[in-house]
């Protein structure tokens, strides 16, 4: 089975990091969150895999490149213009296949995959919809399953009394190729606008509903494992937390030098309290203290005396001297 990862995306709630770099690449414990997407790929057999780009696409490219680093064969669709979140898979479906796997580049997550590929091969269904109940539907959108799990219908960030269902679609999906037959005719999209390309269609306003209407079998896989598809720079720190404190398996790249700190850096006369992990090329002054959890990215410089507590700093962010950062996340404006 080979997979696509979706990486096209403007990530406009994240920004302003995402301003001068695609959502994929925003770090999670100091590596881009599309690379532990790629990772995990790999974990589950999945040797081929593409990727949709637009937002700054070379960045992307030049970080991940054929794939080779990563355990897999890597390859792209560059979309000159946006062709919406499930135009951009038909675009790419002479590499699919028969059956193949969606996957958002900038989710946290550490499903089974391999686990989700055998329940799809089980059904009779054309998709398999990864699923995870939620606390809090006015944040996703919900699927509706029947005993089975045959899914019913969609409601989309339903109010607490009106939700009918507190399974949130995961954005994780499994096809076979007669997904194609329900995608709308070029042109067609009921959720394109009027600059938009022929080719846009959309999962939640074409795709699904046409399969609804057509009877057509698809299911709901319901997973535990963590997920958080980083919409939101609250969601950013948080992942980033929980994948410290090792609540999703991620790799975080770095040796561990004591109990709970992982560092590529020095620490020579810091106070560090874990949990914490400190990138490599990291300048940091005397009678620096840091109290975890605590995130320091790659190239940064914390000048003497200053205190982190609670944060994260993006690669190459810097903090003077005696200065405090505490529940926040620090950064660079990058040069664009």
């Amino acid at each position: 089975m080979r997979a696509m990862v979706l990486a096209a995306g403007l990530g406009t709630r994240l920004r302003p990091i995402t301003y001068a770099v695609p959502k994929p690449m925003a770090p999670v414990l100091n590596r881009p969150v599309m690379e532990h997407i790629l990772r995990l790929l790999a974990r589950h057999g999945f040797g081929e895999a593409i990727a949709n780009l637009h937002w700054f696409p070379e960045t992307i490219e030049d970080h991940f490149g054929d794939g080779s680093e990563f355990g897999m064969e890597l390859s792209y669709s560059r979309e000159e213009r946006l062709l919406g979140t499930s135009g951009g898979v038909r675009n790419a479906a002479g590499f699919l296949g028969d059956s193949f796997l969606v996957i958002s580049g900038d989710a946290l997550t550490d499903i089974d995959l391999a686990a989700m590929r055998e329940f799809h091969s089980s059904h009779d269904g054309v998709a398999t919809l990864a699923t995870k109940r939620v606390t809090d539907t006015t944040q996703f959108g919900v699927a509706i399953t029947g005993a089975d799990g045959r899914i019913q219908g969609f409601q989309e960030k339903p109010e607490a009394a009106e939700a009918l269902s507190d399974l949130a679609n995961c954005g994780i999906y499994m096809f076979s190729a007669e997904i194609f037959d329900y995608f709308p005719e070029p042109g067609t999209s009921k959720a394109a606008g009027p600059d938009d390309p022929d080719g846009f269609a959309d999962w939640a306003m074409d795709v699904f509903p046409a399969l609804l209407e057509n009877d057509i079998p698809f299911y709901s896989h319901e997973i535990e494992a963590y997920w958080n598809d980083i919409g939101n720079l609250d969601e950013l720190r948080q992942g980033n937390l929980d994948a410290l404190h090792g609540e999703v398996r991620v790799e975080p790249g770095a040796p561990e030098v004591a109990e709970g700190i992982r560092a590529a850096s020095s620490l020579d006369g810091v106070e560090v309290e874990g949990p914490a992990l400190i990138g490599a090329g990291v300048e940091i002054g005397a009678g620096v203290r840091i109290q975890g959890p605590a995130i320091v990215g790659d190239g940064c410089r914390i000048g003497a005396g200053a205190w982190v507590r609670d944060s994260i700093l993006l690669a190459g962010a810097e903090l003077p001297a005696e200065a405090m950062l505490i529940g926040a996340i620090a950064g660079r404006v990058a040069k664009t």
